[in-house]
């Protein structure tokens, strides 16, 4: 029973890789074992460390052989399809969570046997159970990050399904923050083509939520999100998709949501997005240097300034505490992560800056030179003397000048 599972786990685990050669021989077994227990789930801690032992053993030999990813998809992808089918809810979120696992490990295109699975992932009834967000947010990721142009080409239809998964989550206040893990993907790893229809209704809808109740936690990945599409897709295009749904209110966003409200954002990958896409506005958007606009230049570099050497603001208003219980109705299954089936931290922008502070610092001696004197004047008015100490130390460290005439 489980005791003799939990001493197999520990086995696995400090076996690793003299294991490899056996594994075949256990995928059969546990397969096996996976299939009986699927048809009568009453043991919820042996099926936990059942999952666990799956997981490990992809993670063992697929370290050692990437290429062995395909035996477990042979072996395992009947059993998942019968649960799926047959809709055991105990086991369906350990099965995306072990899907995820499999599918992040391919290095080249979505293998076919995914692509079958796809439409019935969007399927509203898996959504309503909040167990099966996590780890469905997560696969779609992979589906995503591995299959986006594949998706845009062969399953363009359901791109609609994927944006109504994405209305659902960013409406709950305990699940908005999933949405937008999911539209971030959408965002990294689509053709912009595929996608270019639907981005005003992306905006228009998170504008609706925003109307209707601005969380901190919202307003977080709201950051994230509005940060990294002007890193995709430029700043001139972040303006441009702003004001066209209302005049001005690429200014309005600036002002009343980012410059107030950055150093809340948590999280050293979600500090570098902000930290890019705010270069990006700051140095590369004309409108931000010849329009009404302008008077937000100097606060919105503050405000970088501010998140690059300030503490984090980890203040959450009183009523905002609770939130992770709201909208569930009645009891659902909690969702229960697999310690082995874990995600590596996923940067976007990678290697490409390594440094924001030195990125900021030749953005604006480019800009500098693109409009000699407009930078220099620009701060000697309004940043404060503390915000222009810092500037100089990365302009320093840059080894750049600000162009002054």
């Amino acid at each position: 029973g489980r005791a003799h599972l939990r001493s197999i786990m520990r086995s696995f685990s400090l076996l690793q890789e003299a294991i490899v050669s056996y594994i075949p021989t256990l995928i059969g077994q546990l397969t096996h074992k996976l299939l009986l227990v699927s048809r009568n789930p009453s043991k919820p801690h042996f099926n936990h460390y059942l999952f666990e032992s799956l997981c490990l053993s992809i993670r063992i030999t697929c370290k050692a052989n990437t290429t062995t990813v395909g035996s477990f998809e042979e072996a395992l992808f009947p059993v998942f399809t019968e649960i799926l089918q047959n809709d055991v809810q105990e086991f369906v979120p350990y099965v995306f969570q072990v899907m995820s696992l499999l599918l992040e490990i391919h290095t080249s295109s979505i293998p076919n046997s995914y692509m079958a699975l796809f439409p019935h992932l969007l399927q509203p009834v898996l959504w309503e159970r909040t167990g099966n967000i996590p780890p469905l947010v997560r696969l779609l990721q992979a589906y995503l990050e591995k299959g986006g142009a594949t998706i845009a080409s062969s399953a363009a239809d359901k791109i609609p399904g994927l944006l109504g998964v994405f209305q659902k989550l960013i409406a709950s206040k305990a699940n908005d923050h999933q949405g937008f893990y999911l539209m971030n993907s959408i965002i990294e790893h689509m053709p912009t083509e595929s996608i270019v229809q639907y981005r005003k209704q992306i905006f228009i809808l998170l504008f609706q939520r925003l109307q209707s109740s601005k969380t901190t936690k919202f307003i977080k990945s709201f950051m994230v999100f509005i940060n990294l599409y002007g890193v995709k897709y430029g700043a001139i295009a972040l303006q441009e998709i702003f004001d066209s749904i209302q005049p001005k209110m690429f200014g309005m966003v600036l002002e009343k949501i980012v410059i107030p409200e950055v150093q809340k954002v948590s999280g050293p990958v979600e500090k570098k997005i902000c930290a890019v896409g705010i270069t990006k506005i700051l140095t590369e958007c004309p409108a931000m240097i010849d329009t009404e606009y302008t008077k937000l230049w100097t606060p919105l570099l503050q405000a970088l300034i501010g998140l690059f050497e300030l503490p984090e603001d980890d203040s959450i208003p009183d009523d905002e505490h609770f939130i992770d219980i709201e909208d569930t109705p009645g009891y659902q299954t909690a969702f229960s992560q697999l310690a082995f089936a874990g995600k590596k931290e996923h940067d976007p922008i990678g290697d490409v800056v390594s440094n924001p502070k030195i990125l900021l610092a030749q953005s604006l001696h480019k800009l500098s030179t693109a409009c000699p004197g407009r930078v220099p004047s620009m701060l000697s008015t309004s940043l404060n003397a503390e915000a222009l100490q810092y500037l100089q130390g990365y302009l320093q460290a840059a080894s750049v000048q600000l162009v002054c005439a």
